[in-house]
């Protein structure tokens, strides 16, 4: 996670920031007002990534494309990015044992 001097703008990536002051902190395409889960629907509803990149004019690319399904579990629509969560409960390793009759 890197803030770049902006304690409220977030960079998620090479194409996509949260900021607070963009879109009220939802994260979007870098340069744009163009919000992730929009793109994310888009896919959804079967929309090709040549026919958004189109529908976009060009702002949205396909690498942008690519980097919002890698972050999809990160974007909640009309919500602001809330930060990493870690899930700190250990999954164990081992599996579960017979118990003896």
């Amino acid at each position: 996670m890197k803030t770049n001097g902006h304690p409220h703008r977030i960079e998620l990536g090479r194409h996509i920031v949260a900021d607070a002051e963009i879109c009220g902190g939802q994260p979007t395409f870098k340069g744009t007002r163009i919000m992730v889960w929009i793109v994310l629907e888009q896919l959804e509803e079967g929309m090709t990534w040549k026919k958004i990149v189109g529908q976009w004019d060009d702002k949205v690319s396909q690498a942008a494309i690519a980097e919002a399904i890698a972050i999809a579990p990160l974007v909640v629509k009309h919500e602001p990015f809330t930060g990493f969560h870690a899930d700190t409960r250990r999954k164990s390793s081992r599996r579960p044992t017979a118990m003896a009759a």
